[in-house]
């Protein structure tokens, strides 16, 4: 019984004893796998195999437990002091930095106060950073000497204790002269470092469009915030992917300030106190930016104008392809039309310059106002919204032909005397170029949203109905509604906008009492848009309606004259649905005309072609009875469209552009060779 007991105790003993076996196993593996794996990213140390794991065991008890356990609790200790050092003199520089920033241009005492703390700041920061970085390679390779160390003492014991030998490892010997020669040429190369002057500012790179990462340029300035405060906060800037975006943190998401940037511009800014200040104006915003230097300044400055040309230039090759994407035309007819509406446009009497500041060569445009601007006051005409500017890119943007001819018609001194007819009377001042942002906003928003400048109409003797004479209304019915129209003539002694109408078969008659809605109706029939302009800003209503010539409107009345009146009227709110008295709209008239441009250029504002008049016809069914066969191809065109369309949306496809480049073909030919539209066919029903 005793036996068997024993051997009971025995079994369980074994048992215990080989599971623990598994375990010891299982960690010395382990260890050893962690020691090749250290070896392996220390690339000139090798790592020799360690067989016998009891001297394994003395090993890790002397080299490791006891060395790494004084390096931790001490040398760590050190390195933690050392580190706090460094982190002081990091905050002991933002504030100095800070102090400069907030130095005023005008008082010279703190601007050299400010320099000098900033100086002393910036070298005592990068004295200490030069310790801090040697202190870390030393506790770097004192680590990595106790670590490589092990496995070599421990084959040299296991020499010992197997054969009796007792010599010192070559490679162990070596290594320990190589860390000495590494630690005394760093400590050489740091003394020498020390003895220059590191007060110098080089927080900045160059900049570099073809940058690997994408990155053209990066460097620390001051944001100053859009909020009422107006704060001004340290941000890390980049310039990458043709935006400039900043990080609040190391590996935030970053903000973007500037979404494209040809669509902005930069410029110095002297209208704050701080010096080294510079403005990214883009049409949306403007972010105004500080840096620490004049240095500094002057290479953000450059990048941000570089990476305009270079964002230019990469859009020049991306759109010089022989086939546009729709697969009619060249990809160069975008930048062919904005030069062309650039040059046209800029040479208006008075486009040269901004309407609103005078800065030279203003490359955005308000359509519907049909003046030029620069980009800050573009930007404060896109806020005001588009019911009262719509702003569009004089380089960017494609051009029809039609706004073209529009911008053509008006320009910046026309409007000007319109807008800025009492600015004499008036002791506001007009801004210049190079005044503040704010200057500019508040005067855009008194000329344009409150009219403060305008002449004011005379308030009796106003009417709101206009009939036309006899003679006028035969002429009408009987004539080439097309042909053209007798000039306004200004009334004299009174200002140019009012005028009177002379006719050979009537009596002059005097606008000057008409009311604005029958003032725009009157100048819209005979194309005259300074007249429309005039009563646009006198706050007439586009589509006021005169009852007394079948409720009319004067985008009507403008259909038997161009392309150019139309467009001015639909820019400016019109409603392109809006019929007469007979039911027929706009299309209707245009049709009966058989005018394709108007027709093609109601289409695209989305006139209603199965809009039936009091005769139940529509505007295909005009054009089938007129034998026009350029009209209905193009009402065909667009019915045709809106159907695959409808089916394309309930199928979850997207359809194609292949209209709308047939509709700019019409619209091209309309404007520059209208004969070739003035076709008609044998047959009616084509």
């Amino acid at each position: 019984m005793f036996f068997i007991m024993c051997c009971l105790q025995l079994v369980k003993q074994c048992h215990a004893m080989l599971e623990a076996g598994k375990v010891y196993c299982q960690s010395s593996k382990s260890f050893i796998n962690g020691l090749r794996e250290l070896g392996q990213n220390c690339s000139r140390d090798s790592l020799m195999e360690v067989s016998e794991p009891h001297i394994l065991i003395d090993t890790t008890q002397k080299s490791v437990k006891t060395k790494l356990h004084t390096f931790v609790k001490e040398d760590v200790r050190h390195f933690k002091d050392v580190r706090k050092e460094f982190e002081r003199r990091s905050e002991c520089l933002e504030g100095a930095q800070a102090k400069n920033a907030q130095a005023p241009r005008g008082k010279t005492h703190e601007v050299e106060e400010a320099s000098n703390a900033l100086l002393n700041a910036r070298r005592m920061f990068r004295s200490e950073a030069l310790d801090y970085v040697l202190e870390v390679r030393e506790r770097v390779q004192s680590t990595k000497l106790t670590i490589t160390t092990i496995p070599i003492v421990s084959s040299q014991d296991a020499l010992v204790v197997t054969h009796g030998l007792s010599f010192c490892s070559v490679q162990y010997t070596q290594f320990v002269l190589n860390s000495a020669r590494e630690k005394r040429d760093m400590e050489q190369r740091h003394a020498a470092i020390k003895k220059k002057d590191v007060s110098y500012d080089d927080s900045i790179m160059d900049f570099n469009a073809d940058a690997a990462n994408g990155i053209a340029m990066e460097g620390y300035l001051y944001k100053r915030a859009s909020n009422a405060f107006k704060t001004w906060s340290r941000r890390w800037f980049s310039i990458q992917k043709n935006q400039l975006v900043y990080q609040k943190k190391f590996k935030e998401q970053p903000t973007v300030v500037v979404e494209d940037l040809r669509l902005c511009t930069v410029k110095p800014s002297a209208e704050n106190e701080r010096r080294f200040c510079f403005e990214v104006v883009s049409p949306s915003k403007s972010c105004l930016l500080q840096a620490d230097s004049e240095r500094q300044q002057q290479a953000w400055i450059s990048a941000v104008q570089n990476s305009i040309a270079s964002a230019f230039q990469e859009r020049r090759e991306d759109t010089h392809s022989p086939v546009s994407p729709s697969g009619r035309g060249s990809g160069t007819e975008q930048e062919d039309s904005s030069c062309k509406a650039l040059e046209e446009v800029q040479a208006i009497p008075g486009n040269r310059q901004c309407c609103d500041c005078g800065e030279a060569d203003p490359e955005w445009a308000s359509i519907n106002l049909g003046i030029t601007l620069c980009i800050v006051c573009s930007g404060i005409h896109r806020s005001l919204g588009v019911h009262f500017s719509k702003v569009r890119s004089l380089t960017l943007d494609s051009w029809e032909p039609e706004l073209i001819k529009l911008m053509c018609e008006l320009g910046n001194t026309v409007i000007n005397r319109i807008y800025e007819a009492r600015i004499d009377e008036i002791t506001i001042k007009k801004p210049q170029s190079s005044s503040p942002r704010g200057d500019k906003e508040s005067w855009i928003k008194s000329k344009y949203v409150e009219k403060k400048f305008i002449h004011k109409l005379p308030e009796t003797g106003r009417n709101t109905l206009l009939r036309r004479s006899s003679a006028r209304r035969n002429r009408a019915t009987t004539a080439d509604r097309s042909g053209p129209k007798p000039p306004l003539k200004p009334k004299p002694n009174h200002r140019a906008t009012l005028p009177r109408l002379t006719d050979a078969e009537d009596e002059e008659e005097d606008l000057s009492a008409l009311h604005p809605g029958a003032l725009l109706y009157r100048a819209a029939a005979l194309q005259n848009f300074p007249v429309m302009a005039d009563a646009l800003a006198h706050g007439a209503n586009v589509n006021w309606v005169n009852t007394a010539e079948e409720s009319s409107t004067p985008l009507i009345q403008a259909v038997s004259n161009a392309l150019a009146a139309c467009e001015f009227l639909l820019q400016n709110g019109a409603n392109v649905n809006q019929a007469d008295s007979n039911g027929r709209g706009p299309l209707h008239h245009g049709t009966i005309l058989g005018h394709t441009g108007l027709v093609c250029l109601f289409l695209k504002r989305g006139a209603d072609y199965n809009a039936k008049d009091k005769n139940q016809k529509d505007p295909i069914t005009i054009a089938v009875d007129n034998a026009n066969a350029d009209i209905v191809t193009l009402l065909r065109i667009a019915k045709m469209n809106k159907e695959m369309r409808e089916m394309d949306e309930a199928f979850g496809h997207t359809g194609d552009d292949t209209y709308q480049d047939i509709f700019r073909d019409f619209s091209h030919m309309a404007s520059n060779n209208p004969e070739k539209l003035k076709r008609r066919s044998a047959d009616p029903r084509f």
